[in-house]
């Protein structure tokens, strides 16, 4: 055989090769290379009950909200109606001297302004809407501040006369006049009592007689709490149980808390005011501060006649619940209302309830609150 190199013959090398794939093979079948891998076991799960999504709880129907309870446009209580009746503010001058009293009719009013007259004696305007009572009086004169007092309601002002300047005034302040000296129905003069201290009239007759574009409610002249004592004095701190309210040299009006009735008593110096046959009370007072100035008419005695000035701004003071409250107040025209808040300029609120506003001359009258 030939020789390789290095002494190895070529016969030899092969076997040597043939020997080594032998080897190989033999490894590679004892590793069980090529054998396809065995399926992987599969285990199955236990049959699990899936819990199920609890049904939305059912939507219960919201309450609706109860309805605002109508209210009477100038004291605030609830009218027991589905609207407020369609009659309008009648508002009548009543007397107040010694010789008128006791009146007749001043309790069922919604709203009295006590203002100062000739002499220093003082009169009412008093304002009825939400009740018309057959008999109030005695009924006098009108005078020159009535019409920026009554204007603001669109209504009625029954009078028994007065001078012609102030009649005049009266309609241009666009305010039905309603007069006995002018025929009007519903007066009468009174047996018991001598002139011109015996003219008595009907509220409910001065209503009938409304013009058609008067026949409806007033707007409110003042707001109102939702309920008896939520008013802003009856929230306040400061005590207010009795208002010594000095107009003039003539007049003192005091108002006393009481608490057993919730309201304030009204007396005429230290005799309780009477009007038919009853104390008369208030569930708010409310003391102005105003100008007033003579003007160049006199009444028959020769007495120069006074005019409160409403148009213009003040201080004051609202009692309520035995509660008093420091207010300001506002009016820009005759036929604006009266815009009253607190000192810092927050929107006031009374109680449910009839209201008293005396006013007080800036220069000669003054109150004591305590």
């Amino acid at each position: 055989m030939p020789t390789m190199p290095g002494g190895t013959t070529r016969g030899a090398r092969a076997g040597a090769v043939a020997a080594l794939v032998a080897v190989a093979l033999l490894a590679t079948a004892a590793c069980g290379v090529g054998e396809p891998a065995a399926p992987p076991t599969v285990t199955a799960a236990p049959d699990v009950a899936v819990p199920k999504a609890a049904p939305p709880d059912p939507v219960k129907p919201q309450p609706k909200p109860k309805p605002m309870p109508v209210v009477w446009p100038l004291n605030g209580k609830p009218t027991g109606t589905k609207k407020v009746p369609a009659r309008p503010a009648v508002a009548v001058k009543i007397e107040n001297s010694v010789q008128a009293r006791p009146q007749s009719g001043l309790q069922q009013a919604d709203i009295v302004w006590e203002q100062v007259v000739e002499g220093g004696i003082s009169r009412y305007v008093a304002v009825y809407q939400s009740k018309l009572p057959g008999t109030v009086g005695p009924v006098r004169s009108v005078r020159p501040m009535d019409p920026a007092i009554v204007a603001p309601m669109r209504g009625i002002l029954a009078y028994s006369g007065g001078q012609p300047p102030f009649i005049r005034a009266v309609g241009k302040a666009k305010v039905q006049s309603v007069t006995m000296d002018g025929g009007d129905p519903g007066f009468r003069r009174s047996g018991d009592r001598a002139a011109p201290h015996n003219v008595y009239g009907s509220v409910r007759s001065f209503a009938k007689q409304a013009s058609k574009s008067r026949a409806t409610p007033p707007p409110a002249q003042f707001s109102y709490a939702a309920k008896v004592g939520q008013g802003s004095a009856a929230k306040n701190d400061r005590e207010g149980h009795v208002a010594d309210v000095r107009l003039s040299p003539a007049q003192r009006t005091v108002w006393r808390w009481k608490a057993k009735t919730k309201t304030y008593a009204r007396y005429d110096g230290s005799t309780p005011s009477i009007s038919s046959g009853s104390q008369l009370r208030a569930r708010n007072v409310l003391v102005l501060s105003v100008k007033m100035k003579n003007t160049k008419y006199r009444d028959p005695s020769g007495a120069p006649v006074p005019e409160t000035q409403m148009v213009g701004s003040g201080k004051g003071v609202l009692l309520t619940r035995g509660k008093a409250l420091n207010v300001s107040w506002s009016k820009k025209k005759t036929g604006k209302k009266i815009v009253l808040t607190t000192r810092g300029g927050d929107p006031v609120s009374l109680d449910p309830g009839n209201l008293w506003v005396e006013l007080v001359p800036r220069d000669s009258g003054s109150w004591r609150v305590r």
